[in-house]
């Protein structure tokens, strides 16, 4: 009988007990196949319609979007052009003849010229009424009416002219010497101001009426005649 070489090898029961436990390989799942659906003509009609329909409704859309924004720019553009601007004053001339002379109070004169320009290239102007004040330190000394109601077309001026005599001005002694201490230190300063009730003409209808209300600060020298450095002021103008 023939001699083996190899050991026999005994394992005890601790052994056996520290074997690893195999564990079962997981099986490979089979992946679902995919369901196809078959979809009737009906449906794919169907699909067709609603597809047309919803770019029939953005091309509508577009077009009302586009339409709205050009209205919009047109209308801007009219309200440019066509909204009202007011008149423009300016103060040309201002003179108090009888400055110079003590007793120039018993024959008081004071005589004014502004420019009323109309600025608006497609809006005429109604005034239907226009009265001129002259005051001193705020203080009324003369108010008569300027010029009776008048239409004024656009771009074009008017002048305002006017003199207010013994018979307007409410000047007396105590006021005149007031006028020639100032004229000692060689201003005196008056204030013009101008009240006019007036109506833009837009096109073929008119607006409501506007009270318009100029003030011309103006100063004259020793002489009663108007400043250089205040000639051709433009006045500030407002409504209320």
């Amino acid at each position: 009988m023939a001699r083996s070489d190899r050991l026999p090898i005994r394992y005890t029961l601790q052994d056996y007990q520290n074997q690893p436990t195999p564990q079962p390989q997981p099986q490979a799942q089979a992946q679902p196949q995919p369901f196809k659906r078959h979809h009737t003509a009906r449906y794919y009609a169907h699909r067709v319609r609603e597809s047309f329909t919803n770019r029939v409704i953005k091309i509508l859309c577009t077009i009302f979007l586009s339409l709205l924004l050009f209205v919009g720019i047109v209308l801007f553009i009219l309200w440019l052009s066509l909204r009202p601007h007011r008149p423009r004053f300016h103060i040309v001339d201002f003179i108090v003849p009888g400055l110079s002379q003590p007793s120039g109070f018993e024959n008081a004169q004071i005589t004014f010229n502004v420019t009323d320009r109309n600025s608006n290239p497609h809006i005429g102007i109604y005034y239907d009424s226009m009265v001129g004040s002259v005051f001193y330190k705020d203080q009324l000394i003369g108010s008569a009416p300027l010029m009776d109601p008048f239409y004024q077309e656009p771009k074009t001026t008017t002048i305002v002219y006017s003199t207010f005599g013994a018979a307007t001005l409410t000047v007396n002694s105590n006021r005149w010497k007031e006028f020639m201490d100032a004229r000692q230190q060689g201003t005196v300063i008056f204030r013009l101001e101008i009240t006019s009730v007036i109506r833009f003409k837009v096109t073929t209808w008119d607006t409501k009426h506007h009270k318009l209300h100029v003030n011309c600060d103006v100063a004259v020298g020793p002489d009663g005649t108007i400043l250089p450095t205040w000639r051709n002021k433009k006045c500030p103008v407002y409504f209320s």
